[in-house]
């Protein structure tokens, strides 16, 4: 996850500690763990928050012999669409076994007596998450270009799986998708909003006024971008893709407008919001867009007003950590200083959409 405070690009190993971590009660996993699947762990529990999430809570846990993964919402101010533990653990069951690598779901637990909220366990997979240009940089041009067109080509494996033959059929309302997702991340907003934001309004109302026409509806992922996979092995191959939490069915290009806004430049210095575009040998957003297009057959022509959404959204999204920290409820270090990224993104977004109408 690029908007959060980067950490070193590093195995996800847990490493052993005494007391649970704030937000995972050991005793009460393993508890349930043993009760819904016996034999399963083989010994006492211990694990650690895994950093850089900026939404829902992710845990390393180890029994000293194997390994899994917890997730779980944030601690308090909850909104009512979000951090749904159900949905990510129904998507990741579904798409195991496609030619999407995610991680196997071991244990969906929906009762919030055990941990304070709903979670689901799965299966720890090895890889890599790099999240800034610096970390990427380490592999080299030839490896980074790699790695980054194999996020293109693992988007395109994605948006081709029949969302039917994998059960999510139901899995969302595509019709008025846009529409609809556009009001959805106002009412985000307005849910997570205690100061005023110059130009947030006006780029909603714009984006209101120029919906394209969505294409023929897929499984999005809904936060796909580099940091958001493992990455691993001798090929530098997509180990499995992670943070389900804002996947539906709907239009593809909204994952790639994604993709391509956090391929560009934000012009930022040191701070907790970056991308990976600076690291020798990243593809350009364009080259980006077109191996997409001659992959997946889409017409990727509005994918401008796609890319002006991403930047409203991820504004959405960094006020409302940044309203988290003010009611001191992030878990985590420099979340102090996503509050002054806000209006870089929004105009970030009111410069895309004024370079579309332009053009």
């Amino acid at each position: 996850m690029t908007a959060v405070p980067p950490d070193p690009p590093a195995p996800q190993d847990p490493a052993p500690q005494d007391a649970s971590p704030r937000g995972l009660d050991l005793e009460r996993l393993r508890g349930r763990l043993d009760a819904a699947l016996p034999g399963l762990v083989a010994g006492p529990l211990s694990g650690r928050l895994i950093e850089g999430g900026r939404s829902n809570l992710t845990y390393a846990v180890t029994d000293g012999s194997s390994r899994w993964v917890v997730r779980r919402p944030p601690l308090g101010h909850v909104l009512a669409t979000a951090h749904d533990m159900r949905r990510e653990h129904r998507v990741i069951a579904a798409l195991h076994g496609t030619a999407v690598p995610v991680p196997e779901p071991v244990m969906l637990c929906e009762d919030a007596e055990v941990l304070g909220a709903p979670f689901y366990v799965m299966e720890y997979v090895e890889g890599v998450p790099y999240r800034t240009a610096e970390q990427l940089a380490g592999l080299g041009p030839e490896r980074t270009r790699r790695a980054v067109l194999g996020l293109v080509d693992t988007l395109v494996d994605l948006h081709a799986v029949d969302p039917e033959a994998v059960g999510l059929g139901d899995f969302g309302r595509p019709e008025g998708f846009l529409d609809r997702q556009l009001r959805r991340w106002g009412k985000q907003l307005a849910a997570s909003r205690g100061r005023e934001l110059a130009g947030i309004d006006e780029l909603q109302a714009a984006l209101g006024r120029s919906l394209p026409v969505s294409g023929a509806p897929t499984v999005v992922h809904g936060d796909f971008r580099l940091d958001n996979v493992l990455i691993g092995g001798p090929d530098d191959a997509i180990r499995a893709v992670l943070d389900w939490e804002m996947s539906t069915l709907g239009d593809p290009l909204t994952d790639l407008g994604l993709l391509v806004m956090y391929s560009s430049d934000l012009g930022l210095g040191d701070s907790p919001v970056s991308t990976t575009s600076g690291a020798p040998g990243h593809p350009a957003p364009a080259e980006l867009i077109e191996r997409y297009a001659a992959r997946s057959g889409r017409d990727t022509g509005a994918i401008a007003w796609y890319t002006a959404f991403a930047w409203f959204k991820l504004a959405v999204i960094l006020e409302g950590i940044h309203y988290r920290y003010t009611l001191g409820q992030t878990v985590g270090a420099g979340f102090d200083r996503i509050g002054e990224l806000v209006p870089v993104f929004i105009e970030h977004g009111l410069t895309t959409l004024t370079e579309l109408q332009e053009g």
